[in-house]
Parts: structure tokens; sequence; C-alpha cells
């Protein structure tokens, strides 16, 4: 039988993570732009400066419901308008809110941006914020709530919130509200939230895709240039305190099947130097299926399909911010596993760690980390929708323009020293807080025996 011959490798091109010009519009509103050659499809996210810090207190979720609505009606088109609008220009609109603030994604074909851009600044200029609409978004939210209840993953990040942060923290209560605080929220207690932070000199537009032809300044000008509003005075941040002494919760679910593992902590966010050992580190950890966890506990025992240890950005302020806070991020363990498991699932979990700190990484894994996390870079960023994601979540966590690029150089040339340190500070054994949601009759007796902290039962 005859073979084609191998192909042969190409050149290998440099790659860099995009470069984006900023600029500003009369108003205030700061403009970051990523001109992407054949990016045929525009991505733009404007970040607003309204933090889930800044609701009302007793209104927790008043900003997830100011955000939904935002596409529900302006003061020249009705909701079901808007969205036929939207529809004509092939657009897709969505928005959220976290604690860094509110984000309203839009993707567009270039063709009809100018379109799409007069929508959105109708939108964040005058929204209609009807009693009907705001009445239908609350019972929406309302009715999210016991499915979010039931699923196990999002039973377990609600608890361990709880469990990290003070009680009076905005952090220990969930994002979008409970029942009890969306009850409360109407037409008018969503107007105030908008009236009180949303403006152009406390937003930033990103703007990336193929601008070739498009007078973007000009666009701006005709579609955002006649938003106002008062000059936004600095927010302060309050500090981020967390208490992570080693314990474990169990959610009670009678008759469950599996337990959720959800283990965390609050460590160094990306303003800190550790955070790219932080990031090799971690992924050496449990970032892909051949990292640690997945080669024990998925591999060797089957305990599971796929255990993660990842860091997750809860909010940053600038390093010379008044209030000296530079932020954190969520450190986690995530997974699930059969119930008789989650015994000796934890020992070989916990085993792991031990065996981390006392042997440290090897440079192979060192190796494969590098390669695996700045190698999938260009694919990563392939999108216009990706660039402009991450560049937005920058501009809310006071990171610098060149921060992703500046990245890439630093896990390069970090050593296995240096990620062997920053992991195992990340995940001490004996400063984990532990969340269960599974069949506490089956297993707490089994977890207490482990001594990785003192146990509770909670009703799930």
């Amino acid at each position: 039988m005859q073979y084609h011959p191998q192909p042969a490798p190409g050149v290998a091109r440099p790659w860099a993570f995009p470069a984006p010009e900023r600029g500003a519009l009369p108003n205030g509103l700061t403009v970051l732009r990523c001109h992407r050659p054949g990016q045929q499809v525009v991505a733009v996210e404007i970040f607003l400066d309204a933090p889930l810090d800044a609701e009302p207190e007793g209104l927790d979720g008043v900003a997830t419901i100011m955000s939904r609505a935002l596409s529900e009606g302006t003061d020249k088109h009705t909701a079901e308008e808007f969205a036929a609008e939207l529809e004509r220009c092939g657009a897709t609109l969505d928005a959220h809110a976290d604690h860094p603030g509110v984000r309203v994604s839009l993707e567009v074909p270039a063709s009809r941006l100018a379109k799409a851009l007069a929508l959105v600044a109708e939108a964040l200029r005058a929204p209609a914020f009807e009693d009907s609409e705001i009445e239908r978004l609350v019972r929406n939210r309302l009715d999210e709530i016991p499915h979010e209840q039931a699923n196990p993953a999002r039973r377990a990040a609600k608890q361990l919130s709880k469990e990290l942060f003070p009680a009076a923290a905005r952090m220990s209560r969930p994002r979008q509200g409970t029942e009890e605080t969306v009850e409360r929220i109407d037409s008018a207690a969503v107007r105030a939230f908008f009236d009180a932070h949303v403006r152009p000199s406390a937003a930033t537009a990103v703007v990336v895709g193929d601008l070739t032809g498009i007078d973007l300044d000009a666009l701006l000008a005709d579609t955002f240039g006649d938003w106002s509003g008062d000059t936004a005075e600095p927010r302060p941040a309050p500090p981020i305190t967390a208490d992570d002494t080693g314990r474990v919760v169990i959610v009670d679910r009678p008759g469950a099947v599996q337990t959720q593992l959800l283990i965390g902590r609050i460590g160094a966010d990306r303003h800190d130097s550790v955070w790219p050992a932080q990031v090799l580190g971690t992924y050496c950890l449990g970032g892909t299926l051949t990292s640690r966890l997945d080669r024990v506990l998925r591999e060797e025992k089957g305990y599971t399909y796929g255990v993660r240890a990842f860091a997750q950005v809860l909010r940053s302020s600038a390093p010379d911010s008044a209030s000296g806070a530079t932020g954190a991020a969520m450190l986690a363990i995530s997974g699930s596993v059969d119930t008789e498991s989650t015994g000796p699932a934890l020992k070989d979990l916990w085993t792991v760690l031990r065996t981390l700190a006392a042997e440290g990484l090897t440079d192979e894994e060192r190796e494969t980390a590098v390669q695996n996390l700045v190698g999938v870079a260009p694919l990563k960023f392939e999108t216009a929708a990706s660039v402009a994601g991450t560049l937005a979540d920058q501009v809310e966590q006071h990171l610098p323009d060149d921060y992703q690029a500046q990245l890439y150089a630093r896990l390069a040339e970090t050593g296995t020293v240096e990620a062997t340190a920053a992991v195992v500070n990340a995940f001490p054994g004996d400063r984990l807080v532990t969340i269960l949601v599974g069949d506490a009759a089956q297993i707490e007796e089994p977890v207490r025996a482990l001594g990785i902290g003192e146990v509770s039962v909670v009703a799930g």
C-alpha cells in the first residue's frame, strides 16, 4: 500500500494578544478599540461601574433586573419592537450584573454595526423600565431561584460564599438576589439604581472586529455622543475579608446518588505578582484531564468524570485606590463523585495536596502546562468576542491594557519551583472550606473520619 507523504509543518508565526487603542468621547465614555482584519462579526463589550456592593440594602438582585430590563424597551421602541430591530441587524445582545459591575455584550455583523450601536446607546440612554416588564422580569427571576437551589453545583457555590464571607458582606449572598429581596424590586427601584450608577463617565466601551471602512469615532459620536450624566466620583471598594478556617459543610440531600464537591478559599488576584505562578501551578493541579487530580481521582480510582482546580477573580481595585484593597480571587476545586466514594475520594484528594506540598511539581508537568496555556492562546482568542471579553475583564479589574499580552510572557518565564510554591500556598490542606452537597446520612461519618476539619450539616 502506498501512503501519501506526511505533510510538513509550516513556519511558526509569532502571535501576541491584540493591543487596543484607547480614547474617550467628550461625555466621558472611555473607548477601547481593536482592529482585527477578517473578523466580520464585531464584538462590543460595555462595562458599567454599577457593582453589587452598590445595591440598596434589602434589594439584592436589583442590578440583575436592571441589566435584563435594558433590552426590554426604550423611549422609542417597545420591548417587542426593540427585539425586532436587533433581529433585523442580525445582532445578539446580552447583559448581566456581577460583583465588579454590569456588562452589556453585543455581537453584530460589521455591516450593521451602526444600527446595532444606536440601539445599545438608546437602551443605555433612555430605557423604558415599564412596570409590566419589570414585574415580568421579577417573576422570571423568582421562578429561577428554586431551580438554582435544586442544582447541586449552584447550591454548593451559594453555600461556599455564605461560609467564606461575613454575613454583612454582599459577596456572602447570592449575586442575583434571594426570593425575599427580589420580591421587593419594582420599576421605581430599578430606575433609582440606573439613575444613580449608569452614566458615560463611569462606562467603558470595548469594540473589536474588522473596522475596515468604518469611521468608529464618528459612529460612536453619532450613537453615544448625546448620552449624558453627572461625572462619577471614584467609588471606594470595601475590603474583601474571608474565613478560610478548615472545615466541612454538608448540604443534606437525602437519597442523592452523587456528592457535589466544592472546596475553596480566597487568594491572590491578578494584581499580585504571584498570579502567573498561581495560574501555572493550579493548571498542573487540576486544569485539564492530565492534571494530578484527574490522574488520581478519575483515571486511577474511577471516582469521577472529572475534577477541576481554578481561580476566578471576584473583584479587583486599582492598586492605588483609597481603600487600599487589591481584590481577591476564589481559588477552588470542583467536581462530583458517587455517594459511596465521597470519603475515599476526599481522602485521595487530600493525599494529592499533601504529596504536592512534600514533593513539588515536576519539570515535565510545568513544561506541559506552559505549552498548553501559551500554545492555545491563538485559538482561544480567535474570535472578536473572546478578545473583547478579555479586554473588558481587564477594564473591570483595573489592569493595564497590555496585561494579557504580558501574562503569557510571565507564564513562559515561571519556573517549576515558583509554580509549586504558588499552588501549595493557594491550596493548603488545613485552610480549605469544603462544601459537600449530598446524602448526609451516608457521607457524614466517613468524612468526619478524615480529620480535614470540623463537620456540620445544613438543610439542602
